[in-house]
């Protein structure tokens, strides 16, 4: 009879176990979560914040191109295992070189006077912004940033490579 005063317990225990009330968080804050200690790049800018497990970057490339004669675009691409392309650019007016007879002073008045006119209409804003004309240039899949200088433009590049190279946890701060 010793052993019953053992079993009650034994049953008893769960149902006192299940009295206590799970803790629930308040309204408006966020349930923990288990910590992860992924090395990541992240980029955080003023069109939003891109981050990525370094362990998914395939590579980090950058390269110049010229768009219909028209615009210099300078890129940073990061290629990662998933399914989107992180694109990071720098677009400027191409500037031509001067034709025989011509002076440099002459092609640098035509371009002023070219902004100028971009100011007066106030379409000075689309050189800031990601544009992209349907559907020749949907980018599908493609998450993009537009930055507002070469320099800082680079200096993601230079982040992101040593990032990849080092396989080291980084963020970036742009403009």
């Amino acid at each position: 009879m010793k052993l019953l005063p053992l079993v009650l317990a034994l049953i008893a225990a769960p149902a006192l176990f299940a009295q206590q009330p799970a803790a629930t968080p308040a309204a408006g804050q966020a349930t923990p979560s288990p910590s992860t200690n992924i090395p990541m790049w992240r980029a955080t800018l003023p069109g939003g914040t891109y981050s990525v497990a370094l362990r998914s970057i395939v590579s980090v490339s950058t390269h110049e191109y010229v768009v219909d004669g028209a615009a210099r675009v300078t890129e940073v691409n990061i290629d990662t295992t998933g399914a989107a392309l992180a694109r990071f650019y720098f677009i400027e007016p191409n500037t031509i070189a001067a034709p025989a007879g011509f002076g440099a002073a002459t092609v640098e008045k035509a371009q002023q006077l070219l902004q100028e006119s971009v100011q007066r209409t106030g379409q000075e804003d689309v050189w800031k912004k990601v544009v992209k004309s349907y559907p020749t240039t949907t980018h599908t899949r493609t998450v993009e940033y537009r930055f507002g200088s070469k320099e800082t433009l680079l200096k993601l590049f230079e982040s992101a490579e040593g990032a990849f190279r080092l396989q080291r946890n980084t963020v970036f701060k742009g403009e």
